[in-house]
């Protein structure tokens, strides 16, 4: 059977689609040199020799782009990332992020009816189905068929099978999407899930093994105790990203994926949040907080906080996602080496299984639409499938060639310099070069392994262990239908949780916790939990079957 054209990992399109790729390719030509993309031949899918977005270079528009987050503050036309795109496709951005709570600036976009030409958002957002069924969001299939077909070709098959709706149309494309596949063919595709321990503490204290419930106390313990300031500042024994309306995903999620808490048994969603390994860890952190070593500051701290001080190095451990302290840990690296972070081995189940930690699955992070409002929707599906290319995507990775990096051997190196600026000044760095990742919206993770160039010193270590433990749960991603009986009770038992968490954190003592949870079950059974449990086995059961692990 006839299966498409293969750019890379990419197979695109349907069988009709296919053939007239390959038409195209037999009798059409064209060349995209890109930002450096060796100037590679590509197929006339336009009827004029080019792909749209070269058709349009030198015509000048410039898009509204809504990002869906607040610590979001990249800009555009200064740095040589930016320049280049515009130079290549003719679009300038304008980026529009909400400068306070994300769902309130968004909604409120949506209720006035003024959504931005792009938004992007998380892919479980409750707000994606909205604007789909309010007809708010242009179906990208139809924009190609259209305007570009070139979608096609730079769009992944099985992401696009996934993100179509029951009409046969998809509305919005992901950012950093992996399948199982992916997982399986790279041996060097790690989770960002990691356990950080700031070293010079760390092995003060003598290394100890921090996978048991007492280990970790002790450790902590310990820690506090021979470094009870960072430089006239209390150490904050243990990190963990913000506390919001979901719970915290360092004390829930994270921690989870580190025991290696399964997401389903036999054949039925598993309630994760009553595994006893799960309880058993959850107890030792109250534990510590009875003792005064959960700080204050990690229940308010927002990002923009904990960011100033992962930079001094105030945190001595956290659960934590690595690639949201890399400027942190660059900034410690170049003042204070010997604070910067390590990854150990984290908390583990009472059997010392490994720690089962995620990937992003075929969902992604994000996902990116493109509204109705927008007035040159042909310019947008170009821009888009520009960004999804092989040229866009060298682009926002490394940057533009003679400027960021240079071909040696065929492959593409960044320049010593850039490298000494990306690992010194990430400010520098992001408004001179803008490359390594600063315009992630559409990132393919999976591309940007084949220009993946060493990594700086101070984040080696981290990634290289983060390669041992990622697995693939993508069929577990599947969320409840906007709208439905069963999404309004999963946001009331959600909620609860957001409220429940931080109470059993700071119970007073481990009766008071055992009261307070069985006030959560029996709380979340009112809400309708059996009723969400069945669903999603019943969701979990369908995305296997879409993606083939039936």
């Amino acid at each position: 059977m006839w299966k498409g054209i293969n750019v890379g990992r990419k197979n695109k399109g349907s069988i009709l689609k296919a053939v007239f790729l390959l038409s195209v390719c037999l009798f059409g030509t064209g060349c995209a040199g890109g930002c450096g993309a060796g100037g590679a031949a590509e197929p006339d899918l336009t009827g004029e020799g080019m792909a749209a977005w070269q058709k349009y270079a030198g015509e000048e528009v410039t898009f509204d782009w809504y990002v869906n987050y607040s610590w979001f503050t990249a800009g555009w036309g200064e740095n040589a990332v930016s320049k280049k795109i515009t130079e290549e496709t003719g679009v300038s951005l304008h980026f529009i992020t909400p400068g306070g709570n994300e769902s309130e600036k968004l909604n409120a976009l949506i209720a006035a009816d003024s959504l931005p030409d792009f938004i992007t958002l998380g892919w479980w957002e409750p707000q994606v189905n909205e604007m789909m069924d309010k007809d708010m969001v242009y179906a990208l299939n139809e924009l190609a068929d259209q305007y570009d077909p070139w979608f096609y070709q730079v769009s992944d098959a099985d992401v696009v099978n996934w993100y179509t709706q029951e009409d046969g149309n998809i509305y919005s494309y992901p950012n950093s999407s992996f399948t199982a596949k992916d997982l399986e063919e790279n041996d060097n595709i790690g989770s960002n899930q990691t356990f950080l321990v700031r070293k010079d503490i760390y092995e003060a204290i003598g290394s100890p093994d921090m996978t048991t419930p007492e280990g970790f106390q002790e450790a902590v313990e310990k820690a506090r105790e021979m470094f009870p300031t960072v430089d006239g500042e209390p150490l904050i024994p243990v990190g963990a990203h913000v506390f919001n309306n979901q719970g915290n995903v360092s004390f829930d999620k994270y921690l989870m994926n580190f025991l290696a808490v399964p997401f389903e048994k036999n054949g039925e969603f598993y309630d994760r949040y009553t595994d006893e390994d799960y309880i058993a860890w959850l107890k030792m952190f109250r534990r510590l907080g009875e003792e005064g070593l959960l700080a204050d500051d990690i229940f308010i701290d927002q990002r923009t906080q904990m960011e100033e001080k992962m930079a001094k190095g105030r945190y001595f451990c956290m659960i934590y996602q690595y690639t949201d302290m890399v400027s942190q840990q660059k900034e410690l690296f170049a003042t204070h080496p010997e604070r910067i972070y390590l990854a150990v081995d984290g908390p583990k189940n009472a059997a010392g299984d490994d720690h089962t930690l995620t990937t992003t699955g075929i969902n992604g992070w994000t996902v990116t639409m493109i509204s109705k409002n927008c007035d040159t929707p042909e310019r947008a599906i170009a821009f888009l499938d520009y960004m999804l290319s092989e040229e866009g995507q060298l682009c926002i990775s490394l940057g533009v060639e003679g400027e960021t990096f240079d071909y040696v051997d065929g492959k593409p190196v960044v320049k010593e310099e850039v490298n000494a600026v990306l690992n010194t000044n990430r400010l520098e760095y992001d408004r001179k070069y803008g490359a390594d990742g600063m315009y992630w919206m559409l990132q393919d993770d999976v591309m940007h392994l084949q220009w993946k160039q060493e990594p700086a010193e101070p984040l080696r270590q981290i990634m290289e262990w983060s390669y041992r433990y990622p697995v693939y749960n993508g069929q577990y991603d599947s969320f409840l239908p906007n709208g439905s009986q069963e999404a309004f009770k999963e946001n009331k038992i959600v909620a609860l949780w957001s409220e429940t968490l931080p109470r059993l954190l700071l119970a007073e003592s481990e009766e008071r916790f055992d009261e307070i949870f069985a006030e959560f079950l029996k709380q979340r059974d009112a809400c309708g939990f059996r009723e969400v449990q069945t669903a999603k086995t019943e969701l979990m059961k369908q995305a296997k079957e879409k993606l083939g692990m039936q």
